[in-house]
């Protein structure tokens, strides 16, 4: 993992460019868990947000790089040097505004001062509050307060973060971010911006795609706001920021003997460009340029035209959209660019067209999958609690030419054919599991409160020692399966289900009280 870091923390071609430059990067975690400062039980990832939940296999990773030209005189002639050195940040929250914020205070001061610099930083992190969902937090570092929200799951889709803070008089006044994590979606999007619900397809169906990009700022920030375009929707694939030839995962990628795997990856080496020339779906975009008003855009390209190391920018694919293009909204950016709208604002516009995008799609499952809860009234004390429905594919397709996306979103197209596409993805096969086990301990909880209004000592009247000795055991089995799998449930059914237990246990004769007091 050390070597992997020092691979993908500078940059594996030449840009020519001098001064500091940020990018990020994905780690695999290798081995298995390991100590960590970052642990809560759990809590944590049941308040994020699903985009912002602490991945067990992947560390992410930022980067500040600094190139410094160094003149060195020799024989009486003068040789040029470019000296590039970094700092990396490695942590478990996918944080990528806190980190570069972060970096862009702390890196300046460590390439001047090193080991001194980074152990007095080091140390003020250590003091930090623990991130909750939904609390503000104001981090002193190097003489300056970062004041940031951390979001929570319960928070409205869509809403702007900036509104929700809670203003304190901080002197000094603090630095204040107003995402820990979006960025600035019109800028990464610039030069495919008249493709983007092309590329929101792709995403969505987990396709494989590269990214080829001048410098690993361009293809790190576009990869990272490629995974953010299904918002509230997690993306479930794995995704490299920036990789490089280096990597342990090299062979694997460009293997030509297995089809590429569900993977969005950002790549800056020209090499790349003959070794994955087999993958269905590559962007390559230049540094941005201007045809007007409108930046440069890359045109869809035949795959077959991705062979030389010049290779101009453009999407190569094969893939023909299941949905027409919106040209509203198209025709509302160019309109907010020649009015000199401010970025930010493009980029809410952007974010609310693509979230609208998603929970139509979205809207019609969840109410399909809500509808094989079985109902409230079929839930009984003393039976197991009735099984949540299979979920049947056509059955769904069936109700959408009444409930379906129609209703929400003006855009036409297969839509059928897009969700049989979405199916097979990774996305689907997260979005369901998630849900599943969401549905399963809402049983779980519907079932110990019917525990609690239930009448124990009628029940016990007519039954046998075993079978009472067996309601226990199963109760408490319960009880632990609710606090290991934190269940939603209130602690007060919790706490009355265990008087349960010692109700029934004291019923029972005192050699077999003894045995369920002391297992």
């Amino acid at each position: 993992q050390k070597t992997s870091i020092c691979y993908l923390s500078f940059p594996d071609s030449y840009s020519g460019g001098l001064g500091d430059t940020q990018f990020s990067f994905r780690l695999r975690q290798s081995g298995g868990p390991r100590e960590s400062p970052f642990q809560d039980d759990g809590r944590y990832n049941r308040e994020a947000p699903l985009a912002l939940q602490v991945s067990p296999s992947a560390l992410p990773c930022a980067v500040q790089v600094q190139s410094v030209l160094e003149i060195k005189m020799s024989r009486g002639s003068e040789s040029h040097m470019c000296l590039l050195q970094s700092l990396v940040l490695v942590s478990r929250l996918p944080y990528v505004n806190l980190f570069q914020s972060l970096l862009q205070l702390i890196a300046p001061e460590y390439f001047d001062k090193l080991e001194p610099c980074l152990e007095a930083v080091c140390n003020e992190i250590d003091q930090w509050p623990p991130p909750v969902p939904g609390q503000t937090l104001n981090l002193p570092v190097m003489g300056v307060v970062i004041q940031v929200r951390i979001p929570s799951r319960v928070d409205k889709p869509g809403s702007s973060p900036v509104k929700q803070f809670n203003q304190e008089n901080l002197l000094p006044a603090p630095l204040v971010l107003p995402s820990v994590h979006e960025l600035d979606l019109f800028r990464c999007f610039q030069p495919v911006l008249i493709h983007v619900q092309m590329l929101w397809e792709l995403v969505l169906l987990g396709e494989p795609l590269v990214v080829m990009a001048p410098s690993p700022t361009v293809s790190s920030e576009l990869v990272l706001a490629l995974t953010s375009v299904l918002a509230p929707l997690r993306f479930c694939g794995d995704f490299r920021p920036y990789f490089t030839i280096h990597d342990s995962e090299f062979k694997e990628y460009t293997t030509r003997t297995q089809a590429p795997p569900n993977i969005l990856v950002g790549v800056t080496n020209p090499f790349f460009i003959k070794t994955l020339q087999h993958w269905p779906h590559i962007v390559r975009v230049g540094e941005p340029r201007m045809a007007g008003d409108l930046p440069k855009q890359v045109k869809v390209k035949k795959p077959a035209k991705l062979k030389t190391l010049d290779t101009k920018p453009g999407i190569y694919t094969s893939y023909k959209t299941f949905l027409h293009k919106d040209k509203t909204l198209i025709k509302r950016l160019l309109k907010g660019i020649q009015r000199k709208r401010p970025s930010e604002v493009q980029s809410a516009l952007l974010r609310r067209h693509l979230l609208e995008l998603t929970q139509s799609f979205i809207i019609p499952l969840e109410h399909y999958i809500a509808s094989l809860m079985p109902l409230q009234r079929a839930i009984t004390p003393w039976k197991n609690p009735p099984q949540i429905r299979p979920f049947c594919q056509e059955d769904f397709l069936k109700t959408l030419e009444h409930a379906g996306p129609q209703l929400t979103c003006v855009l036409k197209g297969d839509w059928l054919g897009l969700y049989r596409r979405f199916f097979k993805s990774p996305n689907f096969d997260g979005w369901f599991r998630q849900r599943h086990r969401e549905m399963s301990h809402k049983l779980e909880a519907l079932h110990l409160e019917a525990i609690c209004e239930a009448d124990i000592v009628a029940w016990m009247k007519d039954k046998s020692e075993v079978e009472i000795v067996d309601l226990v055991l199963k109760l408490r089995e319960k009880l632990v399966r609710a606090r290991c799998q934190h269940v939603p449930v209130q602690e007060e059914t919790l706490r009355r289900v265990g008087l349960y237990i010692d109700t029934i246990i004291g019923s029972l004769p005192q050699d077999l009280q003894a045995v369920l007091h002391h297992p």
